[in-house]
């Protein structure tokens, strides 16, 4: 090995090190500068994953082109409407046990359950369970995420467990949307680059 071989080495291994050595001295004044936020409260943080999967859901039911809402990827799918639907008719699973009332829709509904007849029915319908959910999250408050309610299976649950549990549900059907989108060659909203 030459010797400019080995000063190339040694000055390089230097620099690797004095600049491993200076990021947790970075971390640290940033820290100094900024403390982070305490957490939310227990209420805060299931509204904010509530309206999260909820914004998303809207942004997906208002930007498919309407004419893609009868689209299922085989004869035993739903369709994207029926996707959105169900979602939505689960996400009342929540709303209406917490606010101590019987479930306000079966499981699937139908469009004329809910009287949806267009691809603007159905966004206003989306808005309205993402609200309603939102809203009996604000009415409980901290407090309330401890209230247990009962909606059937083996034993009971915490409003937030609940509440969590039908912002997975969500989740999960927006996957399948996502996938919906991308067998009809489009770019879901949170999947295009950010302006």
């Amino acid at each position: 090995m030459s010797n400019w071989s080995k000063l190339a080495g040694l000055v390089l291994g230097s620099a690797l090190a004095l600049g491993v050595a200076a990021v947790p001295a970075m971390a640290q004044e940033a820290a100094k500068k900024e403390p982070p936020k305490p957490p939310l409260s227990a209420s805060a943080e299931v509204l904010e994953q509530w309206n999260e999967i909820g914004r998303k859901l809207i942004a997906i039911a208002e930007d498919l082109p309407e004419d893609k809402y009868e689209y299922k990827p085989n004869a035993d799918s739903r369709t994207f409407r029926g996707v959105l639907l169900h979602v939505c008719a689960s996400m009342y699973y929540f709303t209406d046990p917490v606010l101590n009332k019987k479930p306000r829709y079966a499981d699937d509904p139908k469009p004329a359950d809910v009287k949806v007849n267009s691809k603007a029915d159905l966004v206003a319908f989306v808005k309205q369970c993402v609200k309603d959910g939102a809203d009996a999250i604000k009415a409980k408050g901290d407090k309330g995420m401890t209230d247990v309610v009962y909606v059937g299976g083996p034993r009971q649950n915490h409003v937030s467990d609940l509440a969590y549990g039908l912002i997975e549900h969500s989740g999960e059907h927006y996957g399948n949307l996502v996938v919906y989108y991308r067998v009809n060659g489009l770019v879901p909203p949170e999947s295009r680059p950010k302006k």
